[in-house]
């Protein structure tokens, strides 16, 4: 059987390594669209200038979803396709992903499409996407993944640092006040993707050594008790060494991922932003 793993851009794989047998794997990308330039969410996106510009600018940043079209061109010929979108909380990717399927299966009415809408973004998609492929690994057959994956989903949990809230600002989402307060006090937000996809505030904390010790205690209320971590990071790589210290201080075995955030996800975290998916018990 051919199988085929299917992740919007807000995951951070570009490609995955040791791959299943008769797996293959395809990132389908975003749009971060700022005043009249549209950035193209792929492996070749020049991040660091699509910052530079977003921060140039004094309007509001804006990102936009795959089509069903490009879903459609993915699915290629695959006889069983899992696909892990964005939280249909912040994107249109997810009903992207099912019109797409509806069409598909028209023409393809014994193929097998399963669509995931994480409830989240970055690290915590890496997960699914990791983790079905060890499920195709194990020789699972396709409803037994179906099942596997959407238990272990309900293991899984995304906490994120914000150190800039430009874009939140600048959309309306936070007030200007709050946002030159996080800057001039080196406020970092914590917080978490909650139960509906939403993204909750969970703590403020002051400076990075406050960051850290925070976001290890939010992991450790919410029960992580040493299972895989992935990390994706804009530009703050120091941050996740000190967190991953401070976990294998605990857990000297814990699996920990490190990974630099897709264009989208450097797009919702912004400039030190960091966004850690996380097993839980």
């Amino acid at each position: 059987m051919k199988w085929k793993i299917i992740a919007d851009s807000a995951s951070n794989y570009r490609q995955l390594e040791q791959l299943a047998p008769q797996t293959s794997f395809e990132s389908v990308p975003m749009y971060v669209q700022v005043g009249d330039k549209t950035f193209t969410d792929k492996e070749n996106l020049d991040i660091d200038f699509m910052m530079e510009v977003m921060y140039a600018s004094e309007q509001a940043s804006k990102s936009a979803c795959p089509s069903p079209d490009q879903y459609l061109q993915a699915f290629g010929d695959a006889e069983a396709i899992f696909v892990v979108t964005i939280t249909g909380a912040l994107s249109g990717s997810n009903n992207a992903a099912r019109l797409a399927r509806e069409i598909y299966l028209e023409s393809h009415p014994d193929a097998k499409i399963h669509i995931i809408d994480s409830l989240s973004a970055g690290g915590e998609m890496d997960l699914l996407v990791y983790q079905l492929n060890e499920y195709i690994k194990q020789g699972l057959t396709y409803p037994e993944i179906v099942a596997a994956i959407e238990n272990y989903q309900k293991q899984s949990k995304l906490i994120f640092i914000l150190e800039k809230v430009d874009n939140l600002v600048k959309n309306g989402r936070l007030n200007k006040i709050i946002g030159k307060v996080v800057g001039l006090l080196n406020i970092r937000m914590v917080g978490q993707a909650s139960n509906k996809g939403e993204l909750e505030l969970l703590q403020k904390a002051r400076g990075n050594k406050k960051a850290v010790s925070t976001t290890w205690s939010e992991m450790t209320k919410a029960g992580y008790e040493g299972g895989r971590i992935h990390m994706s990071h804009r530009n703050n790589l120091d941050f996740c060494q000190d967190l991953s210290k401070l976990i294998r201080s605990e857990y000297p075995q814990a699996d920990i991922h490190i990974l630099p955030t897709s264009g989208i996800c450097s797009f919702y975290a912004e400039e030190g932003g960091i966004l850690i998916g996380y097993e839980t018990k």
